[in-house]
């Protein structure tokens, strides 16, 4: 008896992509609630906590110098090759790229630019808030520093918060904020809260961050992700608007096509004798010349074929045979033997 083999998980899985692409019914758009809110406020208040830490030149500020001077980068020096590679992980560009394409994907099997726009729409806080605050605390970091347990503040740097701790925490939790189910935005947030502070302990451990700009760096993209549904009413407008603009562009294009086209339609001919009322009749075709080679005829009178006598041949072209007879004759009687 035969059976059939149960599908793994990894069978779903690509049963799934060979659909073809459908818009699904219902959007998990994610609301502010006052769950969100109070998560916001929370986090909000910890990055300011952090900023007045920094500025009263605090135990922070302390413990900043210390880590510096341990120098983990001379305290496991066999790593060092892993950090480097593993930092890209908070670079911009990179990560951009990887995860925009992975939404753009997904925005095509889903018909709709929400994934697209929501990246773009985080992206551009980040620069904005990050940018902001990096350039307006000025902040030096541990290979520039001047004063040994000064806050190094607005001297002219642009280290905090630490910009790649801030861009693990969007890029790779903007894959959490458009999960489609609650257990995927679980594991992917857990994923990247993970991602996001190892790409900060690695910029502490190459010496180019202070403890302190990682620890608002993480914060400053926590923010902007629990910040992103006051947004999605901006996102659902430009959705609308550019989806609309790519429908008036193509309805111009095939307004062009249709112009460059023949405006009158083409009559069908019937067939002579078709027997259809109100049909024009088929024009004869004649036949097509053939040109023949010319002749050159002998000099003298020459008559035409028609006004010749046909000649017919004298006589059989057989052989005589003794035992034959002429056509339309009667054969000679045999004498009968007598027996």
């Amino acid at each position: 008896m035969r059976t059939e083999r149960k599908p793994t998980r990894l069978d779903r899985v690509f049963a799934r992509l060979d659909r073809e692409p459908e818009r699904p019914e219902l959007l998990d758009v994610p609301e502010m609630s006052r769950h969100r809110f109070a998560l916001f406020a929370g986090t909000l208040a910890f990055y300011l906590a952090i900023v007045w830490a920094v500025v009263i030149t605090s135990w922070l500020v302390r413990l900043d110098w210390q880590v510096m001077f341990f120098r983990p980068y001379q305290q496991w020096p066999e790593i060092h090759a892993f950090v480097d590679y593993y930092v890209v992980l908070g670079q911009r560009g990179p990560t951009a790229v990887m995860v925009a394409a992975w939404l753009g994907w997904r925005s095509w099997r889903q018909h709709t630019l929400r994934p697209l726009l929501a990246l773009g729409v985080s992206l551009l806080l980040l620069n904005i808030t990050v940018g902001a605050a990096k350039y307006g605390m000025g902040r030096l970091g541990p290979h520039y520093a001047t004063t040994i347990g000064a806050n190094e503040m607005w001297l002219g740097g642009d280290i905090f918060p630490s910009g790649h701790t801030a861009n693990a925490v969007v890029t790779w939790g903007i894959l959490a904020y458009l999960a489609s189910t609650h257990r995927a935005r679980r594991w992917l947030s857990a994923l990247s809260a993970v991602t996001s502070l190892g790409v900060g302990m690695s910029t502490v451990y190459l010496g180019t961050h202070w403890l302190s700009d990682v620890l608002l760096g993480w914060t400053a993209g926590l923010l902007i992700l629990l910040a992103l549904p006051w947004f999605e009413p901006l996102i659902t407008r430009a959705e609308a608007w550019i989806l609309g603009l790519r429908d008036r562009w193509y309805a111009r294009l095939g307004r062009r096509r249709t112009a460059k086209r023949p405006v009158g339609r083409p009559v069908p001919v019937a067939p002579a004798g078709s027997g259809r009322p109100g049909t024009p009749a088929r024009e004869p075709i004649a036949a097509p010349r053939t040109t023949r080679a010319p002749v050159y005829l002998a000099p003298g009178p020459h008559t035409a074929r028609s006004d010749r006598t046909p000649v017919t041949p004298a006589g059989s072209r057989r052989p005589p045979h003794a035992d034959r007879h002429p056509r339309n004759t009667a054969p000679a009687a045999r004498p009968l033997s007598g027996g």
